[in-house]
């Protein structure tokens, strides 16, 4: 699971165009969120992985077009699609969301090719098991 997650992550930093990545050491995941600012409330996208595996979430993903359905959740707001492979983020469906998602984001992504700026936000002290059962 690490390697699929760094996998992951890294595929996520190549889309991303600039901006920040957000850091959460969370009880249950470690939660990359991608903004376009430094202010993690105008994040759009998170990359969560969990023990046995890594959800892509769109943080308004509620506003996105999905004909094909691939997006989970019934709320206001937030949708996800679990990743069966880090491989999952280069399909051209799931990469027209992120590219949707990002082209949605307010404030604007900048216009720069540098990866995004990570920046640590939180580390629980106290964490579940990393490992999958």
């Amino acid at each position: 699971m690490v390697a699929s997650g760094k996998d992951a992550r890294a595929r996520m930093r190549q889309v991303i165009p600039g901006g920040f990545e957000f850091v959460y050491d969370n009880y249950n995941a470690l939660v990359f969120g991608y903004g376009p600012s430094d202010r993690p409330s105008e994040a759009v996208l998170s990359l969560a992985l969990m023990p046995q595996w890594v959800t892509l979430c769109f943080l308004k993903g509620a506003k996105l077009s999905d004909p094909k359905k691939v997006l989970r959740g019934s709320g206001n707001i937030v949708r996800n699609v679990r990743l069966s492979a880090p491989a999952d983020l280069d399909d051209l469906y799931i990469r027209r969301l992120i590219t949707d998602a990002i082209a949605a984001a307010s404030p604007k992504f900048p216009a720069d090719s540098r990866a995004p700026r990570t920046v640590i936000r939180s580390i629980s002290g106290k964490q579940r098991p990393r490992r999958p059962r």
